[in-house]
């Protein structure tokens, strides 16, 4: 069996886990969704409407790079905004895919306002979109539409790990 190790990743409310998940089940690997990886001093400052820093995400990347490697075949929904934070993902997970999740403001923040008992607060999004680098040319990965239907998105994130 060929590994596969992915990671969904985009800003809150780009569909992350709904895509995650769904991935997962097409290509038979387990999910993990990396909000349940955030320790809860996280989890407590992002539901209080406050960004989480270097410092705080750095353990949390870690374990998410973990998880990946933990298992043979696993997609991990995982904000992974900035280069450096997919970087720190593959000191642990080196053969991590990455998948990004492209969506305009407007159409995240209405899943955003839509979304109920999530701790990420809708007032967050823009200090997400300021902090988001796209996948650059030289990352193991694809930049996706997540605009369209979920199985059209899973088809073509599939043809690109074919592809890879």
């Amino acid at each position: 069996m060929n590994s596969v190790r992915v990671v969904v990743m985009g800003p809150s409310g780009a569909g992350k886990s709904t895509i995650g998940s769904a991935l997962a089940e097409v290509v038979g690997a387990c999910f993990v969704d990396g909000d349940d990886l955030h320790p809860l001093t996280n989890v407590d400052k992002m539901r209080a409407g406050i960004p989480l820093d270097d410092e705080d995400r750095m353990p949390w990347l870690a374990e998410v790079g973990r998880a990946l490697r933990s298992e043979e075949r696993i997609v991990v929904a995982c904000s992974a905004l900035r280069r450096r934070y997919r970087e720190a993902i593959r000191v642990e997970a080196p053969d991590a895919f990455f998948v990004e999740l492209s969506l305009d403001r407007e159409e995240i923040a209405k899943r955003l306002s839509a979304r109920a008992e999530h701790f990420m607060p809708p007032s967050l999004l823009d200090s997400q979109l300021a902090a988001l680098e796209p996948l650059a040319a030289d990352e193991r990965g694809v930049r996706v539409s997540a605009s369209a239907a979920p199985a059209r998105i899973v088809a073509e994130i599939n043809a690109a790990l074919a592809a890879d």
